[in-house]
């Protein structure tokens, strides 16, 4: 099975304390034969977590390199076709469902590919379930 990663999902995996049987059992999915597409920007959102983790002393250098060398180890694929979208589809989804770019970037994906999203925000949830798009976690 393929899906869309969203940084929601992949950020509970840094923080323990955030994840649950079912963001565990995705990760779990990344070591098998099932992997995952994340649009361009989705590095940047990680990143951009981890230094405020470690500027607010609750994670070290060194945790947030553990962390991203296990994110290379699973199945994650970039989209390359992202930036080509942000125009038209993603910029329309945004509008229409009030949500940032990043987050229409995730939806635009999930739709273009025809496959589920894996996301915590509640938002972006309630406009893939208006778009027909399968969410993961089934439940929150």
């Amino acid at each position: 099975m393929t899906f869309i990663l969203d940084c929601s999902v992949t950020i509970t995996w840094f923080f323990k304390h955030a994840a649950s049987p079912e963001t565990d059992k995705l990760l779990d999915t990344l070591t098998g034969e099932d992997a995952a597409v994340v649009p361009q920007h989705w590095l940047l959102e990680i990143t951009n977590v981890l230094l405020a983790a470690e500027a607010s002393g609750k994670k070290k250098a060194a945790e947030s390199a553990e962390f991203l060398a296990l994110l290379g180890k699973v199945a994650i694929e970039p989209d390359s076709e992202t930036g080509a979208y942000a125009a038209t589809a993603t910029i329309a989804l945004g509008r229409k469902h009030q949500l940032t770019s990043h987050d229409a970037a995730y939806l635009e994906l999930a739709m273009r590919r025809g496959v589920a999203l894996a996301t915590l925000d509640r938002n972006l949830r309630k406009a893939a379930a208006a778009e027909g798009v399968p969410v993961l976690p089934e439940r929150l």
